[in-house]
């Protein structure tokens, strides 16, 4: 069988979809004329017979692929053994950069065009067009009569434009189902399909066992990471082992990597790296392991507990508040009482913002849906992110990702059917699949997402749907597989089985009261922990005004009070912490008169929450590094073995200090009782909605 490059594209949508697809949105993604597609498809009609496959044409509607799924299949598999002796103009482009990758010297321009069946002159007219996209990266193509063209640059400019080929054009599944070992062509086999050859760069058999070293120290890690960033972690290793053997190095900035030595990020990456060396038998340089803090320090975790108790995050809090309240007054709803997604905002900014900050990039492939599902909302939030980030650039892909915290919480309700949803991501796709799930039945409530990797641990029983946009593992309970984009006959055999569901629950309502509605065994040990937490709090607050003196002397004078109390056993202990913390980074709060001073220690008996006011303000750096005027100081202590259920206790106090202005000056200038009955209702909303959120 013989399609041409255009041809065997309008192949590959019409299988990837089920959806109709209009002619016109066909000509807009091959850039051609609506004419042309109709031309194509009349002869691609011949072709589809061959494989018992038809076209379903509605006028005003758009175009299917229909016929049995295995045939679909049959069609695909041949469409990826077919030897595409043409590429398209971005394939090849995209070919060339691989060869450039590839290569330890110049590259004759003959080989280049022999290779992908093209003239010279052809070749060159493509290098003229890589130019642009190579400057990006901040490399740089060296073209020289007689002598070739290569590529020139430093190395992390290298591995970070081969990262961001290989999540452009390799699907997030086809990484999973490589990592799982469950790729059914051996090894050593040829790479035909673009994707394939991109895989190339990473080594097969090393996937495996930079998985095993990652799984031991997987324990030091803070959170649990995204599958997104846990991908791009283990790619960047495996780029890194592959280019380490080459002698391709990294170079670092002497004082960049002292300041990333510092951190809790480098020391599990030292730690990794060590294993990596014993693994593969070679030496890793302080500069790699550098490198590979800042992967980790950008990454998305998922866990949001204890998040707060950070002064990255705190500052980054700050932020999020301000572009809750822009895009609220903007849209004219109050999202700011949205605790999820004011946590899910800072979990997402901190890793995004230091990325940006470092020019580590973000590929978000559903960027296109995400504009045209949400172009008053992706204005909106693009508008926010200018003004409050100031010289930062945030790019587009990064909006998106904004785009869809702020859509989840404009669908959250209270009330309606609690829903998991899985993907590969674990949370971009997952929330565009639950705005439509929301958009299709609106009894649906999504308030969690989750990643494969996950599923296995998930508890099937407690939630009413499962939905997942790639194939699960069959241990973790009964699921629906869908596309992202919901078709109408997965919405209807979804809504069939929901109002089967909602007859059992009828007949159980009937059921007495006492059966109903009670929270598990475990749900009551962290509802008690919770209340403990607070009650603690709360019985040790105090706010006590001081005079002047350096903060240090403050500090260590509140912890031998806490001491002689009996929150805390060894004063010097927490003090030296307390420093330790502020030795990292400012702690004033910018735009108030506060400074958050926090720590965790074994030290720390039992939480802890006491204030001062000075009586004269002092100036002190700010977390965003400028000096500020500073007159109450907020000691936030906890336990090092803090249980999940403190630590969001403790981390939801942190949240007042930023919460809005009236709660900043609150705290900053109200008298004891003003400021315990803003802290005590603070606590008690927090309390509220995590009893609510038990019982459903």
């Amino acid at each position: 069988m013989y399609v041409s490059a255009r041809e065997r594209k309008l192949l590959e949508r019409l299988l990837a979809d089920d959806r109709d697809v209009t002619v016109g949105e066909l000509a807009e993604e091959l850039n051609v004329s609506a004419r042309t597609v109709h031309r194509d498809l009349q002869g691609l009609e011949s072709v589809l017979r061959r494989y018992g496959l038809g076209l379903a044409k509605k006028a005003g509607v758009g175009i299917r692929l229909v016929g049995a799924e295995e045939n679909k299949q049959a069609l695909a598999a041949e469409l990826l053994r077919l030897s595409h002796h043409e590429y398209t103009p971005e394939e090849r482009q995209l070919m060339i950069l691989i060869a450039l990758l590839e290569a330890t010297e110049p590259v004759k321009l003959v080989s280049l065009a022999h290779d992908l069946n093209v003239t010279v002159a052809t070749v060159s007219l493509d290098l003229d067009k890589l130019e642009q996209t190579v400057e990006a990266y901040g490399l740089s193509l060296i073209r020289k009569r007689g002598y070739g063209v290569e590529l020139a640059g430093s190395e992390s400019a290298k591995r970070r434009l081969i990262s961001d080929l290989l999540f452009r054009h390799v699907d997030e599944h086809e990484f999973l189902t490589l990592m799982k070992e469950s790729i059914r062509r051996r090894a050593d086999e040829p790479f035909d399909t673009m994707a394939e050859k991109l895989l190339g760069f990473v080594d097969r058999k090393n996937l495996a066992i930079i998985e095993q070293q990652i799984e031991q120290v997987k324990e030091k890690f803070p959170f649990t990471m995204a599958d997104s960033s846990y991908i791009a972690f283990v790619v960047h290793l495996a780029l890194a082992m592959e280019r380490i053997k080459r002698g391709e190095a990294i170079h670092f900035d002497p004082r960049d990597l002292q300041a990333l030595q510092a951190t809790k990020e480098y020391e599990i990456a030292r730690v990794l790296a060590e294993s990596l060396e014993r693994a593969f038998g070679i030496d890793i340089p302080n500069e790699e392991v550098g490198y590979m803090t800042m992967h980790l320090m950008g990454a998305k975790w998922r866990s949001r507990q204890g998040a707060m108790m950070e002064e990255p995050s705190l500052a980054v809090g700050m932020k999020a508040q301000q572009l809750i309240r822009f895009v609220s007054d903007k849209l004219g709803v109050d999202l700011s009482i949205d605790r999820t997604l004011y946590e899910d905002l800072v979990v997402h900014l901190k890793p995004a913002l230091y990325r940006l900050e470092h020019g580590m990039g973000v590929a978000n492939p559903l960027l296109d849906q995400i504009k045209q599902d949400y172009a008053e909302l992706f204005a909106i939030v693009a508008d926010g992110a200018r003004q409050l980030f100031g010289d930062i650039s945030v790019p587009d892909e990064e909006i998106g990702y904004l785009v869809l915290h702020f859509a989840a919480a404009l669908m959250r309700e209270k009330k309606g059917w609690k829903v998991l949803v899985i993907c590969s991501s674990g949370l971009g796709t997952a929330k565009i699949l639950a705005t439509r799930l929301k958009k299709e039945i609106p009894d649906i409530v999504s308030l969690e997402q989750a990643s494969v990797f996950e599923w296995k641990e998930k508890d099937a029983s407690a939630y009413d749907l499962v939905v997942s946009t790639v194939p699960l593992a069959d241990e973790g309970g009964p699921y629906f597989t869908v596309s992202p984009m919901l078709t109408e006959e997965e919405a209807r055999a979804i809504r069939e089985f929901l109002e089967r569901k909602s007859a059992a629950r009828k007949r159980a309502e009937k059921e007495p009261a006492a059966r109903r509605n009670r929270p598990s065994l475990e749900a009551m040990k962290a509802i008690r922990c919770i209340s403990e937490t607070i009650v603690h709090l709360l019985d040790g607050f105090s706010l006590e005004v001081v005079k002047v003196r350096s903060v240090h002397e403050l500090l260590a004078d509140a912890c031998r009070r806490l001491e002689r109390n009996g929150v805390i056993v060894d004063a010097n202990v927490v003090f030296e912490e307390l420093q330790r913390r502020e030795s990292l980074g400012g702690l004033g709060i910018p735009g108030t008169t506060l400074a958050l001073y926090h720590a965790r220690s074994f030290a720390v008996l039992r939480p802890s929450l006491t204030m001062y006011r000075l009586d004269a303000p002092q100036t002190v750096p700010g977390m965003d590094g400028e000096p500020m005027e500073m007159n109450t100081v907020v000691l936030l202590l906890g336990p090092a073995d803090a249980d999940e259920e403190v630590l969001s206790v403790l981390s939801h106090v942190s949240t007042l200090l930023v919460k809005n202005e009236q709660s900043a000056a609150t705290l900053a200038y109200g008298g004891e009782d003003e400021v315990y009955s803003l802290i005590s209702g603070h606590l008690e909303q927090f309390f509220d909605d995590y009893w609510v959120s038990m019982k459903e």
